[in-house]
């Protein structure tokens, strides 16, 4: 992992099936950092979604610390998030690879019947008889995202903050791999 110092609160974002939590992991294990993962402090069993002020509180409380690697997508809570990290890693993979990823990750999930958070689990109805549907919320969230990380990574709240963009699993894995 290249950086100038080593960061001690990280974000990772990215759209949905971009590998957020599959890096956050990855970091927290190699820092030996605390993974906050912000879809378990958002999502209540039965896949209900935590009142606002609910999560932003989980997520002020989880990232106390003075080391941490989080991974999400929140806007409701992004004022928290960002505000205390450190650096902010961009997963900001083509739409084709998103959407091989997010296939291998349902399918894997489906099948092993992996908990998620809360209780929940994914089924394969979900992905393609459901509003609700994560292929749905990839074609909804895609282009927007591209378009609004770097107006957020500009606001002068977010100033300080180490932007790492990483283009494909491969420049990740580079990245990783360090100089």
């Amino acid at each position: 992992m290249r950086a100038e110092r080593r960061p001690r609160r990280i974000v990772v974002g990215g759209v949905t099936g971009s590998g957020k939590t599959t890096l956050a992991r990855e970091l927290s294990d190699r820092l030996g950092m605390p993974h906050v993962e912000l879809d378990a402090l958002y999502w209540e069993p039965n896949s209900t979604p935590a009142p606002a002020q609910t999560f932003r509180a989980r997520v002020a409380e989880a990232l106390q610390s003075e080391a941490w690697v989080a991974d999400g997508n929140y806007g409701i809570a992004r004022d928290i998030v960002w505000a205390r990290a450190d650096t902010l890693v961009w997963l900001d993979y083509g739409l084709p690879v998103i959407l091989w990823q997010l296939t291998r990750r349902m399918w894997r999930r489906v099948f092993s019947h992996e908990e998620l958070w809360n209780g929940n689990r994914e089924r394969l109805g979900d992905h393609f008889f459901s509003r609700d549907s994560l292929y749905l919320w990839v074609f909804k969230t895609y282009w927007r995202r591209r378009r609004e990380y770097p107006d957020h990574i500009r606001r002068p709240e977010f100033a300080h903050l180490i932007v790492v963009r990483l283009r494909s699993p491969r420049a990740t894995k580079d990245w990783l791999a360090g100089p």
